[in-house]
């Protein structure tokens, strides 16, 4: 039955309404099943990514916790897990320090505070459909900031897998900061961590999809409790508070919007980036639609969800979702399930935890994180398209020195830069016929085309438009002032659906160049917006406005230069 556009309009809104509606007796027990494999994937995970933003262990389980049941409500993906991820975590750590000025309670305060500040940018986003801005950053741009993002998180981690101190601002800083401390290296924390690393990659080639950090980490605590190696040296997360997280209202006013909005407006970038990036391949693996618009409310939803219970900005992320959908999850249902597994663990199982070692949990977040540096997508752009390498060159090199939270600003201006760049240097294909036809095609690309005798046919492949408009002038300038015998110059608008003032301009430069060499302009091909354009702006006094919908090959045969005559 076909619905009201108001209330279909609702249900986009609230897709619970939609999802539940639908038979729940085939897929209760697969979405209940990967909710609790979920959990068994996030329980090891969320506390090492808890550690890396530099927050206590629970916090990382209160945001798969909270922020599962937030995305549930409002996300419009089916198969999309949300919690900590690697990148926002470090951001956090790297960010939130500064401001917190070492007091772990105002540390926690403006993490939360970041959480909530990412939901109301969602929110706002979503009221002004700024789904189109995000989509700007180009795979290219993530491709060299995840492998940053990846290196710096490595780089992070190495000093709890040798058992030293660490420190440092930046990736190199911290390369340096560790080369000093390797004679500080504790041999019984690095063989914790590099068995505890072996294991994970095996498990992860050997037995795909089944909960290898969770068996990982059990083992770890068991060997440690039996040996008692906490005594002798062994860095362990300790107490973890049992019981679920008490929700209240972040608390405002700790830090200028200025200084918390670059924070909030990065880490929205990261979630929203990844998880929709995510989600859409899900989407297409199970054939259903995917709103990328209500995605904002999805992660909106939350990061408010992990605000008010003292948690720091959650997403969506790759890793997690591929766990959820192996495991067989068919709604977001499943990670309701997951929220109900974690909150029993929570009341009574985190006293099993107190001596998991921290060098387990670097390994987590290596074996987690690896995949980041695309060593192959790098070397493909390299031998394929020049510029994107160096877009992802100056994503990954900009995260090195900057930070993950810089990184990512700077990466998204690249990738408007890159957009522009690109539309400034347009193909302006000069155009031949191919034999026995009245068909034309650009002389560079393609063998065998015939030249114009005494034309010149050109056909700019791009929108003209403010950025590009004076670098097509100047290469039909160069063409036409290399050939003495031009009598007619023809401009095929046919691959250009946009036009702007300044392209426009740049037509009547053209033309007045042309006249003064007594050369005749002809426009051809172009669409409607681009015939009221150039009408509005005086086109049609200086050209034939008749010829501009006609094709390249009608008007040749009517306008042949007076030598073909």
């Amino acid at each position: 039955m076909k619905l009201p556009p108001q209330q279909a309009s609702w249900l986009r809104l609230f897709p619970p309404a939609t999802w539940l509606s639908q038979d729940r007796g085939s897929s209760l027990n697969s979405d209940a099943i990967a909710g609790v494999t979920l959990a068994a994937y996030a329980i090891p995970v969320s506390l090492a990514y808890a550690g890396l933003a530099g927050l206590p262990p629970q916090i990382g389980v209160y945001g798969y916790l909270l922020g599962g049941i937030g995305y549930a409500l409002l996300g419009s993906s089916r198969q999309l897990a949300v919690g900590p991820t690697s990148a926002i975590s470090l951001m956090i750590a790297g960010s939130v320090g500064v401001l917190a000025a070492g007091d772990p309670t105002r540390y926690g305060q403006i993490a939360s505070l970041v959480a909530f500040s990412v939901a109301v940018l969602c929110l706002l986003a979503w009221l002004f459909r700024l789904s189109v801005l995000v989509r700007l950053i180009s795979d290219s741009i993530l491709v060299g900031f995840k492998a940053g993002a990846g290196l710096t998180i490595i780089m992070s981690q190495l000093p709890s897998l040798f058992g030293v101190t660490g420190g440092g601002h930046n990736f190199f800083d911290r390369v340096i900061k560790l080369a000093g401390q390797l004679g500080d290296t504790r041999p019984l924390v690095l063989a914790i961590g590099l068995i505890a690393t072996l294991l994970l990659l095996l498990g992860e080639r050997r037995l795909p999809g089944k909960p290898i950090g969770l068996a990982v980490v059990a083992l770890s605590i068991l060997i440690v409790s039996m040996l008692g190696l906490a005594k002798l040296g062994v860095p362990v997360t300790g107490e973890i508070p049992t019981g679920l997280p008490a929700m209240s209202v972040p608390t405002f006013g700790l830090v200028e919007f200025d200084d918390l909005f670059p924070i909030a407006a990065g880490c929205l970038v990261l979630a929203y980036v990844e998880g929709v990036s995510a989600a859409r391949s899900f989407a297409a693996k199970h054939g259903y639609p995917l709103d990328v618009r209500q995605e904002f409310l999805g992660i909106g939803a939350a990061n408010l969800a992990a605000a008010f219970g003292h948690g720091y900005p959650v997403a969506g992320g790759l890793s997690q979702s591929a766990v959820n959908d192996a495991a067989g999850a068919r709604t977001p249902l499943a990670l309701v399930f997951c929220s109900v597994t974690l909150a029993l663990c929570l009341l009574f199982f985190t006293g099993l935890l107190t001596n998991l070692p921290k060098a387990v949990l670097a390994a987590i977040v290596f074996s987690a994180v690896y995949k980041l540096v695309d060593i192959p997508a790098l070397a493909r752009m390299w031998r394929i398209s020049r510029i994107d390498f160096y877009a992802a060159a100056i994503a990954l090199v900009s995260v090195l020195f900057l930070g993950i939270l810089q990184g990512v600003l700077l990466a998204a201006v690249a990738s408007i830069f890159l957009l522009l760049l690109r539309a400034s240097q347009p193909n302006v294909a000069f155009l031949g016929r191919l034999p026995g036809s009245g068909r034309y095609s650009d002389r560079a690309r393609h063998e065998g085309v015939e030249p114009l005798v005494g034309v010149i046919a050109f056909r700019p492949e791009t929108s003209l438009l403010y950025v590009n408009a004076e670098t097509v002038l100047e290469t039909v300038q160069d063409v036409v002032r290399a050939s003495p015998d031009v009598r007619l110059v023809v401009c095929d608008l046919s691959a250009s659906p946009f036009i702007d003032l300044a392209g426009s301009q740049m037509l009547h430069d053209l033309r007045d160049e042309l006249w003064s060499r007594s050369v005749t302009f002809c426009i051809v091909g172009a669409h409607a917006q681009l015939r009221e354009l150039l009408r509005a702006d005086g086109l049609a006094d200086k050209t034939d406005a008749s010829d501009w919908m006609r094709t390249l090959d009608s008007v040749l045969s009517d306008r042949k230069p007076p030598d073909e005559s």
